[in-house]
């Protein structure tokens, strides 16, 4: 496949599924737009703005429903994203994918309040998860090579949730996608 070929696939899984709500005031597009937006402004790598892009690709994969969580089910989307993408894109995009649910659970060990800003379908999907990480996991955590930019795409992930929020359309991060497409892939 070329550069193209696989950026088309991913924006057309977007185009097809990416109207999904996940129990936020956005759609799964809107979502994913709004957090790559954030951390573009701020002037993120290349790498952390298209894993905030994509981080919660994994939820446009599976046919389980629009707001598995209230439902008591946790489809390990950040697992499923990342394995996908794991075929065209580096560890720098796709750990930091892999970990934003373990982010979330680290971040509520680590900050006192944190847990209290989370939006309601945040805080529920983080039981599902596996809650607050103990002391010996967040040190785990912390000792990983893609702990950091894993939280950056954590507090993106958390603050994309704008009904309101300008973006970007898809199309203007195709260029970024493609210059982090692995080669051979």
């Amino acid at each position: 496949m070329t550069k193209d070929e696989i950026i088309d696939g991913i924006l057309a899984v977007y185009r097809e599924r990416g109207h999904r709500a996940y129990g936020e005031d956005v759609t799964e597009l809107q979502h994913g737009l709004q957090c790559a937006t954030l951390a573009q402004q701020e002037g993120e790598t290349a790498e952390v703005i298209v894993a905030s892009l994509l981080h919660d690709f994994g939820h446009l994969l599976h046919d389980l429903g629009e707001d598995i969580a209230s439902k008591g089910v946790d489809a390990r989307h950040e697992h499923v994203g990342a394995n996908r993408l794991s075929a065209w894109f580096g560890p720098d995009v796709v750990e930091p994918i892999r970990l934003h649910a373990a982010s979330k659970r680290y971040l509520c060990w680590k900050e006192a309040g944190y847990r209290a800003g989370l939006s309601e379908a945040s805080a529920r999907s983080l039981e599902l998860q596996g809650g607050v990480m103990t002391a010996s996991e967040a040190a785990e955590f912390e000792a990983g090579p893609h702990y950091d930019r894993a939280v950056r795409v954590r507090r993106y992930d958390d603050r994309g949730k704008d009904p309101g929020m300008a973006t970007p359309d898809m199309e203007s991060f195709r260029p970024l996608m493609a210059s982090l497409v692995r080669a051979g892939a």
